[in-house]
């Protein structure tokens, strides 16, 4: 017969100790972490799933700030993929015409740019693109 209080039956220090009830404090924080967490990880997948399919496709934002330094206008404009997929060697072209001068053209390329990325630069001009017709637009790029 077996004693509680028994020097033989107390358990010692490694013993693996008995699993304890949690309380329902517990039990609400439990779950509610675990919504939260499969909440973000089922966005992050859905996101992934509507985005990775769209190839890439892109918006150029042409800033009206110019600024001149050492008679060169700098026209500063602003990339995105607004698609889903990423674009290497992404050419950006811009043609500015005014009339009575010479038609100039510039070029930038991008690397890389992944989707909803945005990216900056500037067009150097030896004219004042504000008083012609200026045309900036993305002229090709690779699928990675």
């Amino acid at each position: 017969m077996d004693l509680p209080n028994h020097p033989d039956n107390s358990p010692s220090p490694n013993a693996p100790r008995s699993f304890t009830q949690r309380s329902a404090a517990e039990w609400v924080t439990f779950v509610a972490a675990s919504l939260i967490l499969l909440g973000l990880v089922g966005l992050i997948f859905f996101d992934w799933q509507t985005n990775q399919n769209r190839p890439p496709a892109f918006s150029v934002a042409v800033s009206e700030a110019v600024r001149v330094t050492d008679g060169r206008y700098y026209v500063p404009f602003a990339i995105t993929n607004t698609g889903g997929r990423i674009a290497r060697m992404v050419q950006v072209t811009a043609e500015l015409h005014i009339t009575g001068v010479d038609d100039e053209t510039g070029e930038q390329q991008i690397d890389f740019l992944s989707g909803h990325e945005t990216k900056a630069g500037s067009f150097v001009f030896t004219h004042n693109p504000q008083g012609g017709d200026l045309m900036v637009r993305v002229a090709s790029y690779r699928l990675p």
